[in-house]
């Protein structure tokens, strides 16, 4: 599913040279739920945006789906995003006074799908993330911090996307309300097979996936599956 080679970013400057990742390689495959944790600055967030479509690198490889990203114009990069990846945000980033409904089918407007698949694509996609169908027409400013990540997740998952890419989704939420986030990932990496990637500085928040690859100065120190493994309570 995903394969990274040798992947290195460097960032150029009149006067400097920063080495954001210096040479990063490892295969996930589909149906895994892993973290990529690592302080500030550690490269993280560089190879969030090389995952996610969102940059390319100076040099090596990233297969997803069998299609190398690595040169892709910015058009193609724009379908892959579109088409393969889901994006949960540490901001919610709703529009705050649409329902949730609508708020959820925003990417099929988006992709020109027809009115009556959107709505039904959109209820599926949020009964999945676990939001009671007695909100699905409240506006997204009327909800939980809990239950906007849940929308949140909810529109990631409606262009039934390859991939789940969650930048920090709890950075914004209360432990609780963090763990059911967590759980809500869980549920849908266990039961429905999603592929999902989970970026954190947080270890108590990588342990909630089934493996932690630990990133450092733009390398890879570590990758393991994580023992501790903690289960999230599902309850809102």
């Amino acid at each position: 599913m995903i394969e990274v080679r040798d992947v290195k970013k460097i960032y150029k400057t009149a006067e400097i040279e920063t080495h954001a990742l210096r040479g990063v390689s490892f295969t996930i495959h589909d149906g895994e739920f892993v973290a990529i944790m690592g302080p500030s600055g550690s490269g993280k967030s560089t190879l969030m945006h090389i995952l996610g479509a969102l940059d390319t690198p100076t040099s090596g490889t990233y297969l997803l789906d069998n299609h190398d990203v690595s040169h892709f114009s910015d058009d193609e990069l724009a379908d892959i995003r579109k088409n393969k990846i889901g994006f949960v945000f540490q901001s919610f980033n709703l529009l705050p006074r649409a329902t949730v409904l609508r708020n959820c089918m925003l990417p099929l407007m988006y992709a020109g799908i027809h009115a009556e698949e959107r709505e039904k694509s959109a209820r599926e996609a949020l009964k999945s993330a676990g939001l009671e169908e007695s909100h699905f027409f409240h506006r997204s400013n009327q909800l939980s911090g809990g239950q906007i990540q849940r929308v949140a997740i909810a529109r990631a998952l409606v262009n039934n996307p390859s991939l789940i890419l969650a930048d920090e989704p709890t950075g914004n939420l209360d432990t609780k309300t963090g763990e059911i986030v967590l759980g809500t990932f869980q549920r849908l990496n266990k039961e429905k097979g999603r592929t999902i990637i989970l970026i954190t500085h947080e270890t108590d928040v990588a342990e909630h996936a089934e493996r932690i690859i630990h990133i450092r100065d733009g390398l890879i120190v570590e990758d393991k599956k994580s023992h501790n493994r903690r289960i999230a309570h599902h309850h809102v």
